[in-house]
């Protein structure tokens, strides 16, 4: 029988409830008559401490308090994918048709996953009656989408001999598939499982990330490398186009799975990117994108304290995808958001501030969350590797990366990708500094980028760091004495540094080709550009002026490349820029 209390205080999301016996930390209650749902966040003496997660406008003091005796959890099984949820995992779809309402009205309670479909549930042929199964096995499959194929396994705390398992057909997510037995007690096991968000999902081992994510994105795959199971931080002030810039990385990026955390930002924004993901279509695939992506919209207009089971409920659903064997990528719009909401919470309980305002266990927190990223062996048969790549938005008041949201997830995080408001008004997106950014992972991915490139990208990328961060270092003589009073070797430098800036690390959202770009697109990209550097630098050694460099049409050809397409490239135009700049070479040296 549940344990039943009453509010004793109420101070906003924040409740004080008082006669709750043997309460646990992080468990789920219902409060008032409508049964809002809260979270215990701290027991203090008899007064129990809990965290609504909906409108607590009209509760009053004396109203009952009912314990669940059970963590926060997620409901994890077929018909996940696809899915838009808020951040308690309440389906807004459902909850729309059911209300007929665009809000979510308080006290509403649906099941996340449906228990009216039937899914074609196919048995894992290699088991027998008799056979021991464990956590993590593998028993059977649904094929949830055409891009998802669900593997059902064993949960966590289940295991023993099987003694029955279900023949291939359709089953409800309640109806049981197989029953194991182990000291003398029998355990159903369903086509879903439960699992507590807060708590890291187990895993056999912990592998190094090699591989890199492939993003689309050349300012990502080829100048700061992220690897799957990586975990990145994307800060930036308003206007210099974090939203955007992670719903392309949740778009196009070489992940089986995309969760997509919308924290505490504006209805429109996540609007925006439902009604862009509907339309839009998997082009490695030929499928249209939500049939690998599960949408958590948590926005700015929900209740506060929310924001942070929202985080939490997406890395969750990420890791359990991840125990499949998949790569599933998560982005979380944003975690300053969520940050803003402890603090609120942490007032509204009195306890010591940290640094303007954050509780003290902010960092806590944010390593909590950022260490749950990683590629790993999975528990179980048949053996399976799976990532879980995180990346973090950042929204610093005035764009200060000095605030403590910013500083505490440095920490934990090994790719920084620094959005700076200058190339933001300038016109100038992805708007990632190239001087502030930086990437912990280049060495793991090296050896993949050189095996494609044929060991030029190490070499090339270096290359245009150097030229980048030495315009950097002219740039305030140049101001002061105009760019005509700098060595022609400088000059050069200069505009291979515009060449780079402008029509390789430039790149549009908005036009089809350039939008997303194949590794080999960006290798192909490099190269050309390096050559063009190499026969530039032989024309200055002849003599040749840089403001004749400059006239040159492989030069406007350069600022072409982005707008084809990798086979338009490497079969027509490539070779094409390369004999002009041949033949222009010999043309000048007469």
């Amino acid at each position: 029988m549940s344990a039943a209390g009453r509010i004793y205080r109420i101070a906003g999301p924040l409740i004080v409830a008082e006669g709750l016996s043997r309460v646990m930390m992080y468990e789920v209650v219902y409060v008032g008559e409508e049964g809002l749902i809260g979270e215990v966040i701290a027991i203090r003496g008899d007064k129990i401490y809990i965290q609504v997660y909906e409108e607590t406008t009209g509760l009053t003091v004396g109203e009952k308090v009912v314990a669940s005796g059970r963590p926060l959890s997620a409901e994890l099984g077929p018909g996940l994918i696809s899915s838009i949820y808020d951040g308690l995992q309440r389906p807004e779809k459902e909850i729309g048709i059911l209300t007929k309402s665009i809000f979510i009205r308080r006290g509403v309670r649906l099941n996340a996953l449906s228990r009216s479909t039937r899914w074609p549930f196919r048995r894992e042929r290699k088991l027998d009656i008799g056979d021991r199964i464990g956590p993590g096995d593998v028993i059977g499959y649904v094929q949830e989408t055409p891009l998802v194929l669900h593997k059902i396994m064993v949960p966590i705390n289940i295991h023993g001999k099987l003694k029955w398992i279900a023949n291939d057909g359709d089953y409800g997510i309640e109806d049981t598939v197989a029953i194991t037995e182990s000291d003398g007690n029998s355990y159903d096991i369903k086509l879903y499982q439960v699992w507590p968000i807060r708590r890291p999902r187990p895993f056999k081992e912990k592998l190094n990330p090699v591989d890199p994510l492939i993003t689309g994105i050349r300012v990502i795959d080829h100048v700061f490398p992220i690897a799957k199971g990586g975990k990145a931080a994307v800060p930036g002030g308003f206007g210099t186009g974090k939203t955007v810039l992670l719903q392309e990385l949740t778009k196009w990026s070489h992940a089986d799975i995309a969760v997509f955390v919308g924290c505490g930002e504006r209805g429109n924004e996540m609007s925006d990117a439902l009604t862009s993901f509907l339309k839009l279509m998997d082009t490695r695939r030929g499928r249209p994108m939500m049939e690998r992506s599960v949408f958590i919209a948590n926005t700015s207009n929900m209740p506060v304290a929310a924001r942070e089971t929202s985080v939490f409920l997406g890395v969750t659903i990420g890791e359990y995808f991840r125990d499949m064997g998949y790569d599933v990528i998560m982005v979380a719009d944003s975690t300053s958001r969520w940050a803003e909401a402890m603090r609120e919470i942490s007032g509204r309980m009195e306890e010591m501030p940290g640094e303007e305002g954050f509780p003290a266990y902010l960092s806590s927190r944010l390593a909590e969350f950022y260490e749950r990223a990683g590629r790993i062996v999975a528990l179980g048969n048949p053996e399976r590797f799976g990532s879980l790549t995180i990346f973090g938005a950042v929204s610093p008041p005035g764009g200060d990366f000095s605030e403590p949201v910013v500083r505490g997830t440095v920490r934990y995080i090994q790719s920084f990708y620094a959005l700076d408001y200058g190339l933001a008004t300038r016109r100038h997106f992805p708007a990632i500094n190239w001087l502030q950014s930086y990437s912990l992972y280049v060495d793991f991915v090296k050896l993949y980028w050189d095996k494609i490139s044929e060991g030029k990208w190490s070499k090339n990328r270096e290359t245009m760091l150097k030229i980048l961060q030495r315009e950097a270092e002219l740039s305030d003589i140049v101001r002061l004495v105009g760019p005509e009073a700098l060595p022609e070797e400088d000059k050069l430098l200069l505009e291979m540094a515009r060449i780079i800036r402008e029509d390789f690390l430039q790149q549009s959202a908005l036009n089809p080709v350039d939008a997303y770009s194949p590794p080999e697109k960006g290798i192909v990209m490099m190269e050309a550009i390096a050559e063009f550097y190499r026969l530039a630098q032989e024309m200055l050694s002849k003599g040749i002026p840089v403001a004749r460099i400059r006239e040159l049409k492989s030069r406007y050809m350069l600022s072409r490349m982005k707008f084809y397409t990798i086979d338009e490239l490497k079969n027509k135009f490539i070779p094409e820029l390369l004999e002009t700049m041949k033949r222009e070479f010999l043309d000048i040296l007469g």
